[in-house]
């Protein structure tokens, strides 16, 4: 089958079916379970959907409209030309599943690397706002310091206003004694340095004080459009990881059939498809089992090594993790390694309990993203509503339990620890944030009755 033909019936089965998205639809696109049935496979999933932000030029359309049945494959055994055909198909089927989960892993990488530096990029704004404003308070509150001595000044030089009896007072019995009235005139051109001093002073920091406050405004206006810009890169990172696993499961669920299918037809000796069915059905069987399993430990023994996460505070807040802070919050020396180096400022702080110990929910709220985050490695990120939201790293590989637009509750497992990303060893970087700023979570967690 050509590949003109391919795409030609490709349309017709979408056309029949009626599963090809319109405008309208695409945005409940990245929502629908995929079928290992289903006329389009993952092509019109994944090209629609990377579309929508971008990506997408590169990705390669479905080798053929369906997937084939072990009946399929019954029936082609027994016809050369036939089986010739099924065996050429179902190699494109495999070649276009395996492309498929590295493009579309590719574009989620780009968009994960892309939302973590807009996010650090923000968080950098945060800071530049922060500290000139700082400064311009710092200097207004020299001015407001300065004014208040020379007002004091001015008010002693006029308590007796018109009255020049101080002065008379000052130079008393200097007359007969040059280097006495010499003296007297230099404490008085001192003092009057002194209050022109101080007058300066004042003028000079509140000048200072506009100049940053102006500085500081300008800032605050990069911040938000920075702030703007990460939450447009979250989105789209978001989708892309959504597609990115749709068609992973897509491979997964299609991959071992497709490669025992193979393997019946290329086989020559008395063994029947009915034999290599069997198979793939016992191996789904046995994985299934594992995850039970898996999943069953994990809950007996919260998931980790070691207690401590979960404590409760107030309003609802949890500790997000069991073991000792290994780095808290704020300036560091960064540490540098094959991943690169870590940032000189610590926008959260750091739980270490071990590769593999549970992450808790700090509160309920909605899981916003959940996915790759760049330097952070696998993330997630819940809003608790209020403005008040929570961010979790280093999560380790297939280590994330929630999904996009999940409701989860205060010391509800979501993850297990690890150290994916720009990370140093197994922990969790945890972070809070307000009206989506950074801010100092080991103290906010303790206004809450919560030590992390």
């Amino acid at each position: 089958m050509t590949t003109s033909s391919t795409e030609r019936a490709a349309a017709a089965a979408a056309e029949e079916c009626g599963c090809a998205p319109a405008p309208s639809e695409r945005e409940s696109v990245w929502r629908l379970p995929i079928d290992r049935r289903h006329a389009l496979g993952i092509a019109a999933l994944s090209t629609v959907a990377l579309a929508a932000f971008g990506v997408g030029s590169g990705v390669s359309r479905a080798y053929a409209a369906s997937y084939p049945s072990w009946d399929d494959v019954q029936a082609a055994k027994s016809n050369e030309a036939a089986k010739a055909a099924e065996v050429t198909r179902i190699e494109g089927l495999i070649q276009s599943l395996t492309q498929q989960v590295a493009e579309t892993q590719a574009a989620a990488a780009k968009a994960s690397d892309e939302f973590y530096a807009a996010q650090q990029a923000h968080f950098a704004a945060v800071t530049k706002a922060q500290n000139l404003q700082a400064q311009a308070d710092q200097q207004a509150e020299i001015a407001d310091g300065a004014a208040a001595r020379a007002a004091k000044v001015a008010a002693q030089l006029n308590r007796d206003e018109g009255d020049d009896t101080a002065l008379k007072l000052f130079f008393s019995d200097s007359g007969a004694n040059t280097d006495e009235l010499l003296a007297r005139l230099g404490t008085m051109d001192r003092f009057l340095n002194y209050n022109q001093s101080v007058y300066d002073t004042a003028v000079s920091a509140r000048n200072t004080a506009q100049s940053l406050t102006d500085q500081a405004k300008v800032a605050r206006d990069e911040r938000d459009r920075l702030q703007q810009v990460a939450e447009e890169k979250l989105a789209a990172a978001r989708k892309a990881a959504e597609v990115a696993q749709a068609a992973l499961k897509e491979q997964s669920a299609n991959l071992e059939t497709l490669t025992a299918q193979l393997a019946a037809l290329r086989d020559s000796t008395a063994q029947t498809v009915a034999g290599y069915q069997a198979g793939v059905a016992a191996r789904e069987a046995e994985e299934q089992a594992r995850r039970t399993r898996e999943a069953a430990e994990a809950a007996a023994n919260g998931g980790g090594n070691g207690g401590g996460g979960g404590a409760s505070g107030s309003g609802g807040w949890v500790r997000p993790h069991g073991g000792a802070r290994s780095s808290s919050y704020g300036p560091r020396v960064p540490d540098c390694g094959p991943q690169g180096c870590s940032s000189s400022y610590h926008y959260g702080a750091d739980l270490a309990n071990g590769c593999g110990a549970a992450i808790y929910a700090a509160n309920s709220g909605t899981v916003d993203y959940a996915g790759a985050n760049g330097g952070y490695g696998n993330y997630i990120r819940i809003q608790h509503g209020g403005g008040i939201g929570t961010g979790y790293a280093h999560i380790r590989p297939g280590g994330i339990l929630v999904d996009n637009g999940q409701w989860v509750s205060a010391g509800q497992v979501i993850a297990y620890a690890g150290d994916t990303g720009r990370s140093f060893g197994c922990h969790l970087h945890f972070e809070v944030y307000i009206d989506g700023e950074y801010t100092n979570p080991v103290a906010f967690m303790e206004d809450r009755g919560v030590y992390v």
